[in-house]
């Protein structure tokens, strides 16, 4: 409404909006001027003023709009019964209808601030009675131009409060609508980037879990053979070198996720796969785990599905060479069917009774919840036939496969 308001009027717009019983009392002494001023403008009435009886019953009329607002049922009987009075003691001459102003206001605040329903119910009713009281017992004949200017004016103030109330609660939808839209965008960004940052905290552990507990080996190796077998002690190192530089690697693709547009250009070079799964047998057996690879998974697979496979070999493995104890071997099943690949790790170590036993470990979890996220299932514990040893199995079906 400030919009609509007239230049150099919004201060006092602002302190009408502040103050509506002023306001009320300013439209009622404007609406009783227009009553007076209407009353000398009456046909063949030029040269008469209107009596004390009428500036009463005009007074009272239009005073009451002043609680308007708070009465509004109230304020409209009182005024529609003052028009009625003044219609009905001037019956079989000339009544002022003019003080039916007053009624329009009334009605329009019903119609206005009430149920459309309600609404319209107070408007017919109250349109009826003064206008076939005005035909009755008004200026002759019934259609004179003040009964239908009565009519006229009564029924507009129902449909342009109906209108208002109408514009008001379609403002006050789109208001909803758009605060509930903000709130669904904000809730949408916080979850994407909760998923976000799972998925990057979980490539973040599988890489470091991995090729750090090959590089502390090695390492470990390298420091208990240097004095004796400098010539092992050297190619441990160089072991270390090598699982070192792959961490780097991985790291530098994966933190590259986190680059925004503009940065410079991020690694291009592809995720692992169980294409490389040679090498990481390769790296846990010159940490000294012997693994068995059986199987393959076939034809080119998803790539989420591929690096999901790769990931849960990669941290069942890890585990085996922390937990499973010194001797201990593993083997790797691969069974592709038509629509899902089966990954099995078992072990034999007699070491840790789970993985799950080192403090603060999280590589079970977020296994469990890369391959849920594809829709597969996880499970790991110990083997079931009796012997020692511990076995992941997870099964990962093959959607979106071209």
């Amino acid at each position: 409404m400030s919009s609509l308001t007239v230049p150099g009027m919004a201060r006092p717009h602002r302190w009408l909006r502040a103050h509506p019983v002023a306001a009320d009392a300013l439209l009622a002494l404007a609406v009783y001027g227009i009553v007076l001023i209407g009353s000398f403008a009456g046909r063949d009435r030029a040269a008469l003023a209107p009596g004390p009886g009428f500036l009463l019953v005009g007074a009272l009329a239009c005073g009451t709009l002043v609680a308007r607002r708070s009465y509004p049922r109230t304020v409209l009987g009182v005024t529609s019964a003052l028009t009625l009075a003044e219609i009905v003691a001037d019956r079989g001459g000339q009544p002022r209808t003019q003080i039916a102003m007053a009624v329009v206001v009334a009605l329009y605040t019903i119609a206005s601030r009430t149920e459309r329903a309600a609404a319209w119910r107070f408007a017919v009713a109250t349109v009826a009675v003064l206008t076939c009281a005005a035909m009755f017992f008004g200026v002759p004949p019934w259609y004179s131009p003040e009964n239908l200017g009565l009519f006229t004016w009564t029924a507009l103030a129902g449909a342009l409060g109906d209108a208002v109330r109408s514009r008001r609660a379609y403002v006050a939808a789109i208001e909803e609508r758009a605060v509930r839209a903000e709130r669904t965008r904000e809730e949408e960004a916080r979850r994407r980037v909760a998923e976000e940052r799972l998925r990057i905290a979980r490539e973040l552990h599988d890489v470091v879990a991995h090729h750090i507990a090959l590089v502390n080996v090695q390492a470990g190796v390298a420091s208990h053979v240097m004095d004796s077998r400098p010539d092992q002690a050297k190619q441990a190192l160089a072991h270390v070198r090598e699982a070192s530089r792959s961490a780097l690697s991985e790291l530098r693709a994966t933190v590259g996720l986190l680059r925004q547009y503009g940065d410079p250009e991020a690694p291009t070079e592809p995720a692992p796969g169980l294409g490389v799964l040679g090498q990481l047998v390769d790296g846990f057996a010159r940490a000294g785990l012997e693994v068995t690879v059986t199987g393959g998974p076939g034809d080119a697979l998803p790539a989420a599905v591929d690096l999901a496979a790769y990931r849960v070999v990669q941290e069942a493995l890890t585990n085996v060479h922390k937990h499973a104890g010194p001797g201990a071997r593993a083997e790797v099943t691969l069974a592709r069917g038509a629509d899902a690949l089966a990954v099995t790790v078992l072990d034999d170590g007699a070491g840790c009774a789970s993985p799950t036993a080192s403090a603060g470990g999280h590589g079970l979890l977020g296994m469990r919840e890369r391959v849920t996220a594809l829709g597969g299932r996880c499970t790991a514990a110990p083997r079931e036939d009796g012997t020692a040893g511990f076995r992941v199995h997870a099964t990962l079906p093959l959607r979106g496969r071209p």
